[in-house]
């Protein structure tokens, strides 16, 4: 495959979001988790009680691994939400 399926056009629109403060860059119609393992993390939250890394695991909303803040809304799982221009992303 020699095409990202994001857009028919082959025109890819840029996403600026900003990741505990640091601006990150994705692509339209990506995931705030596809923006941030393009960026190359692999972890943005920590478990509650052994503070073990957490990230991308299943990758369709069932797991919750992959929690993340957005715009201040806590408990938001970053593989079902899309990434918008201007996000405020914080790890949990």
């Amino acid at each position: 495959m020699s095409e990202r399926p994001v857009r028919r056009d082959g025109v890819e629109r840029p996403v600026r979001i900003t990741v505990d403060g640091e601006p990150v860059e994705g692509i339209a119609g990506q995931s705030i988790a596809g923006v941030l393992l393009g960026s190359g993390r692999v972890a943005w939250r920590e478990t509650a009680v052994a503070g073990r890394p957490r990230g991308l695991f299943c990758g369709i909303g069932v797991c919750f691994d992959c929690l993340v803040t957005v715009d201040g809304v806590p408990d938001v799982r970053a593989c079902q939400r899309g990434a918008c221009d201007g996000d405020e992303v914080s790890s949990q």
